[in-house]
């Protein structure tokens, strides 16, 4: 991990059911040893199911609702995989307008395998260096994104990586880019 601080630094996880656990947890644990405060945010209170591919994994409390955050309570922000999660977030316009903002905000964003997809429907990625699970390519590229099979991508930014055997990479660069702050070229 990197050895750099997120001390008074806040960073939002957008999530819902059908999250991949290990695309929440890990991200999640290396940003708390960084020093930051982590929030899940979701659609609804209460808790979400995550899932390891195809079968129940362990359920998780909601901190609070894509209805009572806004993207400048935090510095940064990560979108987890699992198919179903972000397939279900896409649909709901707060969830797409919270992800939105944080790139009009200038804000770093880390988005592993599916999670991609919400940077899709939030049309932040046109111009953008970006790589994802090999099924989002094409929404990526049809969105006007560069797509590339590569284990980390940081585009201003802007990070992306394919699947949970990236994690370590992802993580590592999450905190580097957390810590670094508003990124000019990060826009909507």
């Amino acid at each position: 991990m990197s050895d750099q601080s997120l001390n008074e630094t806040t960073i939002a996880i957008l999530a819902t059911n059908g999250v991949e656990q290990v695309e929440l947890t890990k991200p999640w644990e290396a940003l708390q040893e960084a020093g930051a405060t982590v929030h899940l945010i979701s659609l609804k209170a209460g808790e979400i199911q995550g899932v390891h591919h195809d079968k129940k994994g362990d359920k998780f409390p909601v901190d609070k609702t894509v209805d009572e955050v806004s993207a400048s309570s935090y510095d940064g922000l990560v979108l987890p995989g699992g198919v179903f999660n972000p397939d279900a977030l896409r649909v709901n316009e707060r969830a797409v307008d919270f992800v939105r903002d944080f790139f009009k905000q200038s804000k770093p964003v880390a988005a592993i395998c599916h999670g991609p997809w919400m940077l899709v429907e939030a049309d932040v990625v046109r111009g953008r260096r970006v790589t994802s699970w090999p099924s989002v390519k094409t929404d990526l590229v049809n969105a006007g994104a560069e797509w590339v099979d590569e284990e980390c991508v940081c585009d201003e930014g802007l990070l992306t990586s394919r699947n949970p055997d990236d994690l370590p990479a992802f993580c590592s660069k999450a905190v580097e880019e957390f810590a670094e702050g508003r990124h000019a070229a990060q826009t909507a």
